[in-house]
């Protein structure tokens, strides 16, 4: 006697939590980024700054999660297998500015956001950070890795620039 059947892999999910989402249009954010790599899923939800990320495989999964983050949202992944990398090209050392790229700011809650995270970063005198903006000016005297840690623990990432 032979039994016939097909085994499917499980869907991959991972939840991130931590991710600035302060408005609709944030979500949007987040769903028009993650609409770029096929056969991904996901579910937002702003209250709670989570974001569940369903994929045919840990791969896809891992594609869309660095999608996020390149959309200029971060978080925390459940899953260790997934991770959520910083990669802001920024280099050790002191500055006294800094263009910061790709930071999701779709409204002035994200602005205050931005505000909110490097008012903690010790140097940081003043940024140009605006609603809509694509990028934006850090001054002070400050480490640039500093200014990403503290927009990545806010749920933001973005790039170092010129």
């Amino acid at each position: 006697m032979s039994f016939g059947w097909s085994a499917q892999a499980a869907d991959t999910s991972v939840k991130l939590s931590d991710v600035h989402l302060c408005c609709n249009n944030c979500v949007k954010g987040v769903d028009k980024a993650l609409s770029k790599v096929a056969g991904v899923t996901a579910q937002s939800d702003k209250d709670a700054g989570t974001v569940t990320i369903t994929a045919p495989d840990k791969a896809t999964a891992q594609k869309a999660v660095d999608a996020l983050v390149a959309a200029g949202y971060f978080g925390k992944s459940n899953d260790p297998a997934i991770r959520v990398a910083a990669k802001s090209g920024a280099k050790e050392g002191k500055l006294e500015s800094l263009k910061v790229n790709g930071v999701h700011l779709c409204c002035n809650k994200c602005v205050t956001t931005v505000n909110d995270a490097l008012s903690k970063v010790a140097g940081v005198k003043a940024n140009t950070a605006a609603k809509g903006a694509e990028s934006f000016e850090v001054t002070g005297n400050f480490n640039a890795k500093d200014v990403f840690a503290a927009l990545n623990k806010a749920g933001l990432s973005g790039t170092a620039g010129k």
